[in-house]
């Protein structure tokens, strides 16, 4: 099992910038791949990066990439996601995922997901 607890949302202003973390623990942390993903309301829950266990692969979709920096802290078993150049439009709950078989994009490939933290960007 691995538990994941995220925080860091928050009220933020277009163009303002959030870093929301991702703490894990129960099993061996550099062995699972981490995502963050998004959901909208009334929307399906969107990929947002991904990050290879070791830290030497990260993926974006293409939605962020350039605004949006995923990282961890394998030491401190922590993923982070630094948001920049915030929009309106990435108002959502932000959720963080664990992947034992490595990054990915698809939601069903994570076995363990955090309970999400709201982010809200007004304008």
């Amino acid at each position: 099992q691995v538990q994941l607890v995220e925080s860091g949302g928050g009220l933020v202003q277009a163009g303002g910038s959030l870093r929301l973390s991702c703490a894990a623990s129960g099993r061996t942390f550099i062995n699972y791949a981490m995502g963050w993903f998004r959901q909208a309301p009334g929307k399906e829950r969107e990929f947002l990066a991904a990050i290879s266990g070791s830290g030497s692969g990260t993926y974006y979709a293409e939605s962020v990439k350039g605004r949006f920096t995923i990282s961890r802290d394998n030491a401190k078993r922590t993923v982070y996601l630094q948001m920049n150049s915030l929009k309106p439009e990435d108002t959502a709950v932000y959720y963080c995922a664990a992947d034992p078989m490595g990054p990915s994009w698809q939601t069903g490939t994570y076995d363990y997901w955090g309970q999400g933290t709201q982010v809200t960007v007004s304008s």
